[in-house]
């Protein structure tokens, strides 16, 4: 491809090298990070980057497509947006993986990694990435409204699975905050109890599932008492 040819490569006969000749330039994984949790229209795409640059943003977009990362909605409408492929969905778990090890970056340093610009649909991935499904303790829909952004984390039949969109009458628990404090929570900068005592955050549903919601995505001990599912599988969306 001549696009990826005239852009500097590490030259080096490597997996990981290849990987990011394609994917390891500046913002490019954050395009990534857009398409992973909906396709996306370049003004949306724009609007969730800020400092990228209306250029820099059509130089990543042609470059993603070239490299079969992305590809058009409607070839024939600009504005239709893009959305990931076949194999740039295969990057959800590297994405995840970077993501969860930023979040232990964060808890490492509280405080001292705040960054200015906060977005309600990273929270998406986030949970996604903090989820882990050796925690699942009971089939249970916990649902999560992060100033707008309605998704939900499903444990059920073996699996656990982060879904976009409301979970209805399924929600077993209903939590709802602002972007901010979300974030700030998963870095553990505030805990789970103070957070919902000040009013940060507001849950609805049974007492007891609140303990396995927050030890299943690593926020809380294990409830004293409960049992572990046996089929915990993987999580995926």
């Amino acid at each position: 491809m001549k696009e990826q040819r005239d852009r500097r490569t590490y030259g080096q006969q490597c997996g990981l090298a290849f990987a990011l000749d394609v994917v390891g330039e500046r913002w490019t994984l954050l395009i990534v990070r857009e398409l992973l949790v909906r396709p996306r229209r370049y003004r949306d795409l724009l609007d969730a980057l800020p400092g990228i640059g209306t250029n820099l943003l059509a130089d990543r977009l042609a470059f993603l497509t070239e490299a079969g990362i992305i590809h058009p909605i409607d070839a024939e409408r600009r504005t239709a947006g893009y959305a990931l492929t076949e194999l740039g969905e295969k990057l959800r778990e590297p994405v995840l993986v970077l993501a969860r090890f930023g979040l232990t970056l964060l808890a490492e340093q509280p405080g001292q990694l705040r960054a200015p610009v906060t977005r309600a649909s990273w929270a998406v991935l986030a949970i996604e990435s903090m989820v882990d499904p050796a925690r699942a303790l009971t089939d249970e829909v916990y649902e999560f409204d992060i100033e707008g952004e309605v998704f939900h984390v499903r444990v059920g039949d073996g699996e656990v699975r982060t879904v976009s969109g409301t979970a209805g009458a399924d929600a077993t628990l209903r939590v709802v905050t602002d972007a901010r404090t979300f974030f700030d929570l998963g870095s553990g900068a505030i805990e789970p109890v103070e957070a919902v005592v000040s009013g940060a955050v507001s849950v609805t549903g049974p007492p007891a599932a609140m303990p396995r919601c927050l030890y299943l995505l690593g926020l809380g001990g294990r409830p004293s008492g409960e049992r572990m599912l046996s089929a915990a599988g993987g999580a995926r969306r």
